[in-house]
């Protein structure tokens, strides 16, 4: 799975077709095919359960880290197959970065935070400090954490405060160079003063990134997405431009989670 964006060979970020997933004996998807567009911010909808989770952490393989888990179909991120024989896991991890819901910096210095995955996946030559040091300064920037820790870069990223170790983990994939960043519910830790900086700044790397948030606000997904998918039990119910779907939903079923009839 290549990086650099000449290689894309498809207008979607991600497709899938006939995803299907189980854990153990339980299936959790059914039949998923979607189209997410690239450079665009997606939210995920529905009830706890509904399988937003688990279809994001299928766009990295990450659920293959539960040796029970199971998975039918294809999935691709810029027209590439992720399953692919000569696929390496790694390049996925690469491409596709993600997000937690509660903030997860290492317990190392914040420019040590930054540098992590830059490297691990730097296959040349060790950077040298000022080539470094250049990394960390834009990466904080791009997350509009610069001017916050720039005399601190040699404190724990475990300082901050929850806001800004979010932000500090949205800046440690950056210099691997990521085309997608999957969000699973990344605000749901924080208080409103937290949540709408983070929103501000999901909002600003749309473009540059293609970005997937799940989210349990319909307030959020309303506010901080241009697409929008509804999940119920572990299918997808429509799929729309998020204006649309909150103001005139297609489907019974996504009206009455929308209006709070059920979820």
């Amino acid at each position: 799975m290549d990086s650099p964006a000449a290689t894309v060979t498809s207008d979607f970020a991600i497709q899938t077709d006939k995803l299907s997933l189980w854990y153990g004996s339980f299936q959790a998807l059914f039949d998923v095919d979607l189209q997410i567009k690239q450079g665009i911010i997606t939210s995920l909808i529905g009830p706890s359960g509904c399988g937003k989770s688990t279809f994001l952490r299928s766009i990295n393989r990450i659920n293959e880290r539960l040796g029970y888990v199971r998975t039918t179909g294809r999935i691709e991120v810029l027209g590439h197959d992720i399953y692919a024989p000569d696929v390496e896991l790694v390049q996925v991890r690469k491409q596709v970065g993600m997000v937690f819901q509660r903030p997860n910096p290492l317990p190392i210095s914040i420019r040590d935070n930054v540098l992590f995955g830059y490297g691990i996946h730097n296959k040349g030559p060790k950077p040298s400090k000022e080539d470094q040091d250049r990394v960390v300064e834009d990466a904080l920037k791009t997350v509009l954490l610069w001017d916050q820790v720039k005399d601190r870069l040699r404190h724990k990223g475990t300082s901050l405060s929850l806001e800004e170790q979010q932000k500090l983990c949205i800046a440690r994939l950056l210099p691997v160079k990521p085309t997608v960043l999957l969000m699973d519910e990344p605000c749901s830790a924080l208080d409103p003063k937290g949540t709408e900086a983070v929103e501000e700044l999901i909002w600003q790397l749309r473009g540059e990134y293609t970005i997937v948030i799940v989210t349990h606000n319909m307030a959020q997904a309303r506010r901080a997405s241009e697409e929008c998918i509804f999940m119920l039990l572990g299918e997808v119910i429509e799929h729309e431009p998020t204006e649309d779907m909150f103001v005139t939903p297609k489907q019974q079923q996504t009206a009455d989670y929308i209006e709070g009839r059920y979820g």
